[in-house]
């Protein structure tokens, strides 16, 4: 069962339909942990393989009871050895080959477990809030199906918040209504508009190889850039979609996790939209504490300023090695972090020679947001490069053209992709300027209603009467 199949749509409705039989939170953690297990017993029939997984849920699991005794003196060691153990069961490249695990065995949504069992160690280990965490509700915020391969990160207080109350957040029609209109919008972003785009993504990959006139091959570098980040955002953000229609069926709110991110008009605010709840953990646990630590022992206000940007470096490359074991995604990390430093620095820079107000002035300047948009998409496409290809791939896609004829491919991407975004910007405030006394026209449920079903009726030709086979969601390999 692929994880954003028809077959996984109908196994989580069976499991909300389950779930609301009865209200106590006795019964809807019953019915979620089962559909947990089963959902891990449905991607893996091999039991021997869940072993190093389970090694890893107990090593959380007592470090957490540890911690709850009062024994925050191990935080530290406990959260090395999750590091640690994480790292070994990834297999990042760097290590030794003699301690690896020799046998298959399932790692799928291990990243995101890990990122939960951390959450928890150092909350519990600040003791900023005092409570005790069964073992039943550890394994139910771990392995939440709706959770388990691609996020979004939950924290466990608005998980708790919400599956152990006598009396559950409502489900009314309206409200289940609206969350089936977004089980067909992200089933049609899945396996219509990601399967479109992934075949013409590596249909100029094809190209890049080939002796083509130097027109051709331009436009087929211009294609492989750009069609990357759409691709992707239609992969996982609509497996999002579907899992958080899925989990609020199951009375249960899990965080947004994508803000029109392709609105964004610098690095800096793309973060804030694109894999939110990623992002906002690497703020919480790794760029703020970071940052307070450097403060407190630098006290200059002139060097102070430039802590931000080594924290950001420091988090977001970090955020890069995290999507992958080898040396790509080490240097996907290292365009992350230069990046967004970069973007930081500059902002230094405008503020420093145009004052606050003059910098505040052109943010807002409206040809200045628009270039920004498309500056961050054209970023944004060239750092994918090294999360989709292997070394062998990029060498052959950029020596395929000289490098001014790739800088005239960015400089177009950045001008077209400028002008594309300020369209659609335009074109969408028109639209929601189309209003009633209810509100704007295309997000009336007479207008849902109509996308739906015909987004529904799409997703059936290309998916069950053609058959077309979708790619698989890319963050489940993370």
């Amino acid at each position: 069962m692929d994880t954003a199949s028809f077959q996984f749509v109908l196994f989580g409705l069976a499991a909300a339909v389950l779930s609301n039989f009865n209200r106590s939170p006795v019964w809807r953690s019953l019915v979620l942990f089962a559909s947990s297990i089963i959902f891990l017993r449905l991607l893996s029939h091999n039991p021997i393989a869940f072993l190093p997984l389970i090694g890893f849920l107990l090593l959380g699991y007592a470090a957490l009871v540890v911690l709850e005794r009062g024994s925050s003196r191990w935080m530290v060691w406990s959260i090395l050895a999750v590091v640690f153990v994480y790292i070994w069961l990834k297999k990042y490249t760097f290590l030794p080959e003699g301690i690896l695990l020799k046998f298959p065995f399932f790692t799928l949504g291990l990243s995101y477990i890990f990122f939960r069992v951390l959450h928890l160690l150092i909350e519990t280990g600040d003791g900023a809030e005092q409570r005790h965490i069964g073992g039943g509700a550890y394994l139910l915020y771990t392995l939440n199906f709706t959770t388990l391969v691609a996020g979004p990160i939950q924290r466990y207080d608005e998980f708790a918040r919400d599956q152990f109350p006598q009396e559950p957040i409502g489900l009314g029609p309206r409200a289940i209504g609206m969350q089936l209109e977004r089980l067909v919008r992200g089933f049609f972003k899945v396996n219509v508009l990601a399967m479109l785009l992934h075949a013409l993504h590596d249909d100029a990959l094809a190209q890049m190889s080939q002796p083509l006139p130097l027109g051709m091959k331009a436009f087929a570098a211009f294609r492989l850039a750009t069609l990357y980040p759409l691709f992707l955002y239609s992969n996982f953000s609509g497996y999002i979609d579907i899992v958080i229609a899925l989990a609020r069926l199951m009375r249960v709110q899990l965080p947004e996790n994508f803000d029109r991110p392709f609105s964004a008009s610098s690095v800096l605010e793309f973060w804030t939209r694109w894999h939110m709840t990623l992002s906002n953990w690497f703020k919480v646990y790794v760029y703020n504490p970071l940052l307070m630590a450097l403060m407190r022992r630098i006290s200059s206000l002139t060097v102070q300023p430039f802590l931000g940007v080594f924290c950001f470096f420091v988090a977001f490359f970090l955020i890069g090695i995290w999507h992958g074991r080898t040396s790509e995604f080490v240097m996907f990390g290292v365009l992350n972090g230069g990046g967004i430093s970069v973007n930081k620095l500059w902002q230094l820079w405008l503020t420093r020679t145009m004052g606050r107000k003059g910098y505040s002035a052109l943010a807002k300047n409206a040809v200045y947001i628009a270039f920004g948009r498309g500056l961050n998409y054209s970023w944004f496409a060239f750092t994918l490069f090294w999360f989709w290809a292997s070394w062998k791939q990029i060498d052959v896609v950029f020596a395929s053209l000289d490098a001014f004829q790739w800088l005239g491919v960015w400089i177009a991407i950045w001008f077209i992709a400028t002008g594309v975004l300020a369209l659609w910007e335009s074109l969408r405030s028109a639209l929601l300027s189309i209003r009633t006394s209810e509100g704007p026209v295309v997000s009336s449920r007479y207008a849902r209603v109509v996308y739906a079903s015909a987004m529904g009726l799409i997703s059936f030709i290309m998916t069950f009467l053609l058959n077309q086979p979708a790619p698989g969601i890319v963050y489940k390999a993370f």
